[in-house]
């Protein structure tokens, strides 16, 4: 089958980027042992704070950039903040779009606009962005994610947008 011109070919380039390495050894969650912690939304999705959460390795300026190995720090970032002062670290995917319109990754004003038309309640006021190039699992539990979830209750979000990159 062939693959649409416009799919990122990311297990491709993972490997291509490893080739030298071991073969990594993918993760796989057990529902049966472990059901996801998803919780039921309660609340109209306008009437809903939002927390936006992007993976794509977008910073600010003035914020240290991402490191290119298994960093798990993240950048909190102002929802008012200009496009213009929006950087972009990540080797996992090719960053010239995203460089040229943060928002592809990152989409602070789409929610805004989104806010403002009351399709959604009000966004928090600052968004959370990781480099999502974390090849551990281990650390991507202990040290990520626990932040993740600690700054989302910060936030008193009822929802959290991911953005994936």
């Amino acid at each position: 089958m062939e693959r649409p011109a416009d799919v990122v070919p990311y297990i491709d380039r993972t490997r291509e980027l490893y080739a030298s390495q071991a073969a990594y050894r993918w993760v796989v969650h057990d529902p049966q042992r472990e059901p996801p912690p998803w919780t039921p939304v309660t609340r109209p999705l306008a009437e809903s704070r939002i927390a936006l959460i992007a993976s794509g390795g977008v910073h600010r300026d003035d914020q240290e950039p991402f490191h290119f190995r298994d960093d798990t720090s993240h950048r909190e970032i102002p929802m008012d903040t200009d496009p213009a002062r929006l950087r972009v670290a990540h080797f996992g995917y090719d960053i010239r779009d995203a460089q040229r319109d943060p928002g592809c990754v990152l989409p602070l004003r789409a929610l805004r606009d989104l806010a403002a038309a009351g399709v959604v309640g009000e966004p928090a006021s600052q968004a959370l962005s990781f480099m999502g190039g974390i090849y551990s699992a281990r650390r991507v539990r202990e040290e990520l994610a626990p932040r993740v979830r600690d700054w989302v209750l910060r936030q008193r979000a009822d929802l959290a947008y991911l953005v994936p990159a």
